[in-house]
């Protein structure tokens, strides 16, 4: 199996560090404008680009694990075109993602003041791990605030709840019994409405569970995946 993991808004690859050290041969996704390039007016045209990605590298058996608006670009890739990949690990995930028109605004200030910036990103990792913090807040330095609010505002137009129930893949669904964003009934709700989801709740994270409790969250897609073959 090829695992393809699809970090969230504003994310890049670093994020997924402990997944791609732990599974051999997977591939941590950088979406376009990230910061090389343009990024995606929709999620839609995310799940265009990466598509067109796996075809271009003839990936097959593929399992899409994604993580917030990265778990939203793979449930839509799950919808459209179910039959060409294997599964989907969605964590931190909703099957509606709308954002606060408070965040929104602030990042739209960022845009012009890179203080406030560094601040906003400092306060989103204080309990990610000291040995990938700085690594994480680079990247996301790096991509700023602008390409941060774009993603955003394609989140905050994301809604398949009357459709979710149209996926028809194997999935687990994670997510941080702490997670503010992206709370626990977002979790039980995809798991309620995809027939073949296994929900999963990991203890004192928030919604950077990947990252803050990696063996954790590495283990269950690792029984996950076993349990596929």
């Amino acid at each position: 199996m090829k695992m393809l993991f699809i970090p969230g808004a504003g994310g890049s690859g670093e994020e997924w560090v402990y997944q791609t050290e732990y599974f051999t041969g997977s591939q941590a996704i950088t979406l376009p404008g990230h910061p090389q390039g343009k990024p995606c007016s929709s999620l839609d045209d995310y799940v265009e680009w990466l598509r067109d990605y796996i075809h271009q590298h003839q990936y097959q058996d593929v399992v899409l694990i994604g993580h917030s608006m990265g778990s939203a670009i793979a449930q839509l890739y799950g919808l459209k075109y179910s039959q060409e990949i294997r599964a989907l690990v969605l964590i931190g995930a909703g099957a509606r993602l709308r954002v606060l028109p408070d965040l929104l605004a602030k990042l739209e200030r960022m845009i012009t003041d890179r203080v406030a910036w560094k601040q906003y990103l400092q306060d989103e990792y204080c309990l990610i791990p000291p040995e990938v913090r700085p690594a994480l807040l680079a990247a996301r330095m790096e991509i700023g605030p602008a390409v941060t609010l774009n993603d955003y505002l394609c989140c905050d137009r994301f809604d398949i709840m009357e459709q979710v129930q149209a996926i028809k893949l194997p999935a687990l669904v994670i997510c941080g019994s702490e997670d503010k964003k992206t709370p626990v009934k977002y979790t039980r709700y995809l798991a309620d409405n995809i027939d073949r989801a296994k929900p999963l709740v990991i203890d004192g994270a928030t919604h950077w569970v990947h990252i803050e409790k990696p063996r954790e969250v590495n283990q269950a897609i690792e029984e996950f995946l076993t349990r596929l073959t």
